[in-house]
């Protein structure tokens, strides 16, 4: 009886050191997950059995929450461009954005006109919608999107550093005891807060593009022609049109030299003409080379060969000559011998 009460006692002992230990360790996890929690920027609700139950939410990224650019242009025929531009523009201020360029050409009857809207993102479809319904007949359209949620988040964290490391450059600078450490502190300083605003101003720029989006409008008149697809022709109406505008340059600035041109070119031309004439009338006294190929020119007398010179005679009388030697090989002398 003894043995059997001494190992309940044991048991219950090791149940309740077990106990104790499982509740130590489910309150650290609790700990954990609501350390987690709070890191995440979700608090527990209020309601949750326990706070490691509320799992850590990531970062909203759905669509209405990116920073989306959007960008379009629509190419539209009407019937007067003076009007369909004044109905674009009450159509933008309708929407709260405003004309941010404004070109019309109206020459010979055919006229046309781009006009670049913003307009905020949220209204960027249904302003499209909108000037192509009330304009007149749509001819091209063209949307596009860029997403630059990535570009904001990480401008966001270069700022975040940037500007602590601009506190703490402030902070410095406030200490400084010496004069060396004032001016260094200080161009540090400058430079940091230089790249501060740098960054800023470039996430002002990605917000602007994001807040208000684009839409380039063309109005094309009754007999404008519309601007084609790139390709070929494309290409030789560009190539054509600068050929004229270059022969159109060329014809101005010759215009302008023709006068400079006729003042001292004739002249110029005169004196050359005069002075080509007087050398070709200038008597020109030139020696006749001697020999039977000479060239006769005016006014001299002829020339015939040179005389000739007669052959010296041999003399009459002296020692007789030795025949001149033959071309062939010498005879060798005759062996007496043989006879």
């Amino acid at each position: 009886m003894m043995g059997l009460h001494s190992r309940r006692t044991i048991a219950i002992l090791a149940l309740f050191v077990a106990g104790i230990t499982l509740g130590g360790c489910g309150q650290g996890e609790s700990e954990n997950g609501s350390k987690s929690s709070a890191a995440g920027g979700v608090a527990p609700q209020a309601g949750a059995p326990n706070a490691k139950d509320v799992p850590a939410q990531a970062p909203d990224l759905s669509v209405d929450q990116r920073s989306i650019i959007y960008t379009g242009s629509i190419t539209i025929r009407v019937t007067d461009v003076n009007q369909a531009a004044a109905k674009a523009t009450s159509i933008a201020a309708g929407a709260g954005g405003f004309v941010g360029g404004d070109r019309r050409d109206i020459a010979g009857g055919a006229s046309d006109a781009t006009m670049v809207l913003r307009i905020p993102a949220e209204k960027f479809q249904s302003v499209v919608d909108q000037l192509a319904k009330t304009l007149g007949t749509e001819e091209q359209r063209g949307i596009s999107t860029e997403d630059v949620t990535d570009q904001v988040v990480d401008l966001d964290a270069r700022i975040a550093v940037q500007q602590a490391r601009v506190d703490s450059g402030r902070k410095l600078l406030a200490q400084a005891r010496t004069l060396n450490d004032l001016v260094m502190l200080e161009k540090e300083v400058a430079t940091r807060e230089a790249d501060l605003a740098s960054l800023q101003a470039k996430k002002r720029r990605v917000a602007d593009l994001t807040a208000l989006s684009t839409i380039t409008v063309v109005l094309l008149g009754p007999t404008a022609a519309a601007a084609g697809p790139p390709g070929f022709l494309a290409g030789f109406n560009a190539g054509w049109e600068a050929l004229l505008s270059s022969l159109a340059v060329l014809l101005t600035v010759l215009g302008a030299l023709l006068p400079w041109l006729i003042t001292l070119g004739l002249p110029a031309l005169a004196i050359v003409f005069l002075v080509r004439r007087y050398r070709r009338r200038r008597p020109v006294a030139a020696l006749a080379p001697a020999g039977p190929y000479a060239t006769l020119r005016p006014g001299m007398p002829p020339m015939g060969p040179p005389p000739a010179r007669p052959f010296p005679a041999p003399p009459a009388s002296g020692p007789p000559q030795s025949p001149p030697p033959s071309s062939g090989p010498p005879t060798p002398p005759k062996d007496p011998d043989e006879s």
